[in-house]
């Protein structure tokens, strides 16, 4: 059996070189013909493809009739992001349930809309029986994304009316896995941590009485124990995450495959397939792992020319996975900031110091700081470069003990608000099916009979 596979194996190596072969294609022809690689200018801004009211980013300012870069600022429903966080930390609640409500319906809700919503989302915090059991225990997977994928999926099967795409149809729906999201993520790490690490197996039920944030800490932690910051930091990580306009790759898939007609759980798996790519969801875990690889090679974490020239030997390719990135830093829309970076590293230096982790946050500050620097001496860059969301994030779930095989899924559980909004405006719109156009640059040829092919 072993020798078989091993001849297997070569076969399709051979294969995959003739695919490579067969399938690259030239990059100056992209020039050649205009085509905007990953509907992107040179320059960075997107190919419009649709039209949304759900959110919105703002790059640039006029300054004198000429669009000039200017602090990133994020909008949810006309409201800035800021203010919204802001809001809720003053009056000293949980804000991403509110966010999930202004997100799908539009307005913030009235204290007691969100009561009502609350309490609509706590009712449908329930699992089939024996769903845990049989479908997120029996077959525990490695990969937590695939995990949730996977319970999205069973979903359908429990659903008598999962074909409906009518608009009450799909917004219970979509209602139902905001609020199963964090049960599957953590039930699938449990069971992970369980069968392919040795842990300790437990499953401690949602409380009805807790927020999102609170029964993700709840349910994870063998002691059911968190603090009050650890709680509300969770909270604002959710709501930063919970959107971030139409374009970003999970949110155009969803709105893509939703234009098809595809029932809602398709639909979900569509985006979440999209999210666990390392260049979208999954950039805060990197962003970890080469914080822990510069704490190992850098002897004094305060030497700038010592953490500089450390940044430069990435660049170069030199150091941690040597693809060239800084991690954290950059993105594809914003330049001079990114707003949710912003936020959060206001409420990142208290979390460290409850955590005696001001040390480690000194250092991402200097990284910060001087990543820009060394990115702009050594790369050609059409925008600013600064830190992004996930520069902080990782950050912040490492030290909430969060283990890295729940950081993509965290961040799911917080973008199925965003991804139900876009749903629901896309199916609501009644457009056409989204079909881009690409350009076919093969030659054409005759066709050969077998028998004369060589």
């Amino acid at each position: 059996m072993t020798n078989n596979m091993n001849v297997v194996r070569e076969e399709i190596k051979e294969l995959s070189q003739l695919c490579v072969k067969n399938s690259n294609i030239d990059p100056n022809l992209y020039n050649k013909y205009d085509i905007k690689r990953g509907l992107r200018d040179l320059d960075g801004k997107g190919v419009l493809t649709g039209i949304t009211e759900i959110s919105e980013i703002i790059v640039k300012k006029n300054v004198g009739g000429v669009l000039m870069p200017c602090d990133g600022r994020l909008y949810y429903r006309g409201i800035n992001v800021e203010d919204l966080v802001r809001g809720h930390g003053l009056e000293n609640r949980f804000g991403f349930e509110e966010t999930a409500y202004l997100l799908i319906f539009g307005e913030l809700p009235t204290q007691e809309q969100l009561l009502n919503f609350t309490k609509l989302l706590s009712d449908l915090r329930t699992l089939p029986k024996y769903f845990v059991r049989d479908i997120i225990m029996k077959s525990p997977s490695s990969d937590m994304m695939n995990a949730l994928s996977r319970s999205v999926l069973t979903l359908y099967a429990y659903d008598e009316n999962a074909n409906d795409t009518s608009i009450p149809n799909v917004l219970r729906q979509q209602l139902r896995m905001i609020s199963l999201f964090p049960l599957f993520a953590v039930y699938g790490y449990n069971a992970y941590n369980h069968y392919h690490k040795g842990g300790s197996l437990y499953i401690h039920d949602p409380r009805p009485d807790l927020s999102t944030a609170e029964n993700i800490l709840y349910m994870l932690r063998p002691d059911k124990e968190y603090s009050a910051l650890e709680a509300q930091i969770l909270d604002i990580a959710l709501m930063l995450h919970a959107e971030h306009g139409g374009g970003n790759n999970s949110t155009f898939t969803i709105r893509v495959v939703s234009s098809s007609g595809t029932d809602s759980y398709s639909a979900v798996c569509a985006a979440l397939g999209s999210l666990k790519g390392p260049r979208h969801g999954g950039a805060n875990i990197k962003v970890v792992q080469m914080f822990e690889d510069i704490k190992s090679k850098i002897s004094d974490w305060k030497d700038e020319d010592e953490i500089k020239n450390y940044l430069s030997r990435i660049l170069d390719k030199q150091e941690f996975d040597r693809t060239g990135l800084i991690y954290g830093m950059g993105h594809a829309v914003y330049s001079l900031s990114d707003p949710r970076a912003r936020v959060f590293k206001r409420f990142v230096q208290g979390l460290a110091r409850e955590k005696g982790k001001e040390s480690e946050f000194e250092l991402y500050s200097a990284v910060e700081r001087l990543a820009a620097e060394v990115i702009a001496s050594k790369r050609k860059i059409f925008k600013g470069v600064s830190a992004n969301v996930d520069f902080y994030s990782g950050f912040v779930y490492d030290m909430l003990g969060l283990p890295p095989e729940l950081y993509t899924p965290i961040f799911a559980v917080a973008r199925i608000a965003g991804w139900s909004a876009h749903r629901l405006e896309e199916l609501i719109g009644n457009g056409k099916i989204i079909r881009p156009a690409y350009m076919a640059v093969s030659n054409h040829r005759p066709y050969v009979d077998i028998k004369d092919r060589k």
